[in-house]
């Protein structure tokens, strides 16, 4: 609710501080007293465009200062948080520009600096405005789906399709997930695959690499070992050192036969030498047959497998390569086998609840189009009841040949959402067999502020409608139209703070609170006041705008009775 309106310097108001109270508020007065100047003001505060021909003539800048006394529940406090704004849902929300003579203005609320973006979207919160030039929010189709649903009280069925909506987004979300994994994972799996087919004909063993290695070791040095022996074995079985010894043993034993022959002493000194260097000789034959008999042992004793050396390096350096493909060490090849088959595993797991996340996803779809179908029924129902609630209220507006309808047409699958999945536009057809059009046909301003006062009227609620300004909603009309005019401004203001600009007197007997905009001040200084009106003035006023310039008797009657009706 607006308690309170502060102005400065805006065109023919110098300085005017107004408080508002509850129900129906009447400015009355002359034409060009300034009764728009008040809502140009109001609409300065709310964020509303604004030039600088608004400043007053000799000031520097003009100032409009709105107090609302928002409820708790009020969705403006949900937007000053968003906005990181001050505030306390227990005070009052101050909304303030100023706007120099240059153009340039600044917005504040509760003295907070804001753009005027801001200021402008807590104004179309709070108040809303229905006259010769705008019908701010009845002509924006974004806000029809709302006021149907606020009409059809279908709260329920809106938590319900909301709750499946998010049901729905969080198991679509889990899907896409999933789907994305398992598209990433297509060039990982045929590449894991192919290393797990490489392990499984290599099929590495724990601690084989370091066996091997250990292996290789010896088989190279036993290899050497053997060739040295073979060496050796061949030495001794040299055709010439054996010839030799053999040439030399023959040699001996002919010089020692031909010593006897020739009747050499068997006792004498080189007979005897002969015999010891016989005898050697055959020592070092006997020892050499002994030597070549343990060369060939020896090589037998090292049993060397011809080929073992040359398979187990191949081994070896299989385990080593596949190690350096992996980029793990040759002794984690077991491991990296398992963790392989395990990836490989999680991955076809992941396949499997792909296809439950899509069953899943598909079945909370249907349970959201279940949920947005109930919704739309009940929309439809709603719709037709307001269809007719509107029509009712037309013809005593003077708009008997208008035809008021609620389209609902289903909104594409993209474009559903928590609020359900349906279109909804208010429609007007202006005459009789004229196709229906959106709001905006309606060409005249007055006819447009009717339409809004009976759509409103038809939409009452639950007194949290923010301030509804009426300008000029009796343009053009009189007697019993005015007076039906009247009559619903009043019943809207049960539920709602009114604020009408009004020339009828059969509008204005209706307020309950009533304001004389009038010119007072020098010609060459003009300047706009208003004054509260009570009792006998009030009385005198609504006869000024029943009999003209000259207010009579008769006048001050029927001004009296239309205040008693």
């Amino acid at each position: 609710m607006l308690i309170g309106l502060a102005v400065r310097d805006v065109v023919l108001i110098e300085s005017l501080d107004l408080a508002f109270g509850p129900g129906l508020t009447a400015l009355t007065g002359e034409t060009g007293a300034g009764k728009s100047i008040i809502l140009d003001a109001l609409g300065l505060a709310a964020g509303r465009r604004a030039e600088a021909g608004l400043v007053r003539r000799g000031a520097t800048q003009a100032s409009a200062t709105a107090i609302f006394a928002p409820g708790p529940e009020h969705p403006v406090w949900a937007v000053l948080e968003e906005k990181g704004l001050g505030f306390a849902p227990d005070e009052d929300l101050v909304l303030r520009r100023t706007l120099g003579t240059d153009g340039r203005s600044r917005a504040f609320v509760n003295d907070q600096a804001v753009g005027v973006a801001v200021l402008r979207e807590l104004g179309n919160l709070l108040l809303e405005v229905h006259g010769q030039h705008e019908t701010v929010g009845l002509l924006d189709e974004g806000a029809h789906r709302a006021l149907l649903d606020n009409f059809a009280a279908c709260g329920p069925e809106l938590a319900a399709c909301a709750g499946a909506w998010t049901a729905w987004r969080s198991a679509r979300r889990s899907a896409e997930v999933l789907r994305a994994e398992a598209a990433r994972s297509v060039d990982e799996k045929e590449e894991l695959a192919m290393r797990l087919a490489e392990l499984d004909r290599l099929d590495p063993r724990e601690g084989e690499e370091a066996a091997l290695a250990e292996e290789r070791a010896l088989l190279g040095a036993a290899e050497k070992t053997l060739a040295d022996i073979a060496a050796a074995g061949e030495q001794l079985a040299a055709e010439s050192t054996l010839h030799r010894l053999g040439q030399a043993l023959r040699a001996l034993e002919r010089a020692r036969e031909r010593a006897a022959l020739a009747g050499a002493a068997a006792e004498g000194r080189p007979l005897g030498l002969v015999g010891e260097a016989i005898a050697a000789i055959e020592r070092t034959l006997a020892e050499a047959a002994e030597a070549q008999g343990a060369v060939d042992a020896a090589a037998d004793a090292f049993n060397f497998e011809p080929g073992r050396l040359e398979e187990t390096e191949e081994r070896l350096f299989a385990l080593r390569a596949v190690a350096r493909k992996l980029g793990v060490p040759a002794e984690a090849l077991p491991a990296a086998r398992v963790a392989i088959a395990a990836r490989l595993g999680e991955m076809e797991a992941g396949e499997d609840r792909l296809v439950a996340a899509d069953a899943a996803a598909a079945a909370a779809r249907e349970d959201y189009l279940a949920a947005a179908g109930r919704l739309s029924a009940t929309r439809r129902e709603a719709a037709d009841r307001l269809a007719a609630a509107v029509g009712a209220e037309l013809s005593p507006l003077k708009l008997e040949r208008a035809r008021f309808r609620v389209a609902i047409e289903p909104a594409p699958e993209d474009r559903a959402g928590p609020s359900g999945a349906d279109r909804v536009r208010f429609e007007i057809a202006t005459n009789a067999g004229a196709p229906f059009a959106p709001l905006a046909a309606i060409a005249s301003g007055g006819e447009l502020a009717r339409f809004a006062l009976a759509l409103k009227v038809s939409l009452l609620g639950d007194g949290r409608q923010p301030l509804m300004i009426f300008d000029e909603v009796d343009q053009g009309v009189g007697g019993a139209v005015a007076d039906a005019v009247g009559q619903r401004l009043k019943r809207l203001a049960a539920s709602a703070q009114v604020l009408v600009v009004t020339h009828s007197p059969q509008i204005a007997a209706r307020a309950d609170a009533q304001w004389r905009v009038v010119k007072a001040g020098e010609a060459e200084r003009p300047r706009t006041e208003v004054e509260v009106l009570t009792g006998p003035a009030r009385e005198e006023e609504i006869a000024r705008m029943l009999s003209g310039a000259e207010i009579t008797e008769a006048a001050r009657a029927a001004a009296r009775a239309l205040m008693d009706a």
